[in-house]
């Protein structure tokens, strides 16, 4: 089984970060928001990155890294540039 670290964008201009074992079934609870309360408050705009991992202690990890990140860190991810 292959685990996904995501970032979404919300309606308000944030970011969420999270992990999953399915990820189509995970945005459609976020869509739903049924998800998790933050996502239920402000509403998904759209998938912006998503990294696939082989197990779910190294997707947890990957999450919980990335969550420190500032913002324009997390947005290098999808803009494909790196910070010097």
């Amino acid at each position: 089984m292959s685990y996904h670290v995501y970032i979404i964008e919300l309606d308000n201009g944030s970011y969420y970060v999270g992990h999953t074992n399915n990820i189509g079934r995970r945005m459609k609870e976020h869509k739903l928001g049924l998800a998790c309360s933050h996502t239920k408050k402000f509403k998904i705009k759209q998938l912006r990155w998503h990294e696939k991992l082989s197990t779910r202690n190294l997707a947890a990890k990957r999450e919980k890294e990335i969550k420190g990140w500032r913002r324009e860190k997390k947005e290098h991810l999808w803009r494909g540039s790196s910070l010097s």
